[in-house]
């Protein structure tokens, strides 16, 4: 979504052309990041313009494997995630999805244990940006290399409350054994 409401913006959707199509926006793909320069202000332009337009926004932030080798992937979330939310008031409705670059279309998933840390952090960034109690009420996604094997083991995490699905939501019958995996998990641990 363009960060402005309207206007013809080639390769780019308005939040005027939205309108009525959509009730989320992803903001901030690895793949917008990588393949069209966007960066965090950017980000943050597009969440704002599409909590103007009734959109929840769900922010996407991740770290690079060169990031996560040399010992910065907690600093560039905590920048990143920090960043993307500035324009964004208190009391604002948004989703943050971690999604480690590395990991996506690789094959290669964090460790749930790997992602529930880095989710905790953006937990954490979200208080001190806001505060404790939306910390607690904003939904936390993983997404890299999201499958029917692993879905569960994420969902399972504390700081997790859900996934991102890229590549395996192109074939349904992966899409909907980790919609049946994801469900099942959430049931069962909060029996």
């Amino acid at each position: 979504m363009h960060h402005q409401e309207k206007g013809a913006f080639t390769g780019e959707v308005s939040a005027e052309m939205l309108k009525g199509l959509v009730t989320h926006v992803i903001l901030g793909h690895s793949e917008r990041r990588r393949d069209f320069n966007e960066t965090d202000d950017l980000v943050s332009l597009k969440a704002q313009m599409a909590l103007i337009a009734g959109f929840q926004p769900i922010i996407c932030v991740g770290e690079s494997l060169s990031e996560r080798q040399e010992g910065r992937a907690e600093e560039v979330i905590s920048t990143s995630i920090k960043s993307s939310l500035s324009g964004i008031g208190p009391g604002s409705d948004f989703v943050v999805a971690y999604e480690p670059v590395w990991a996506i279309g690789t094959g290669e998933a964090a460790t749930g244990s790997q992602a529930q840390d880095m989710c905790q952090l953006l937990r954490d960034c979200i208080a001190v940006v806001f505060d404790r109690e939306t910390a607690s009420r904003t939904s936390i996604l993983y997404g890299g290399s999201v499958g029917p094997d692993n879905a569960a083991e994420f969902v399972s995490m504390r700081d997790i409350d859900g996934a991102l699905v890229g590549g395996a939501s192109l074939d349904a019958e992966q899409f909907a054994s980790i919609v049946r995996t994801t469900a099942l998990e959430r049931v069962s641990s909060s029996v």
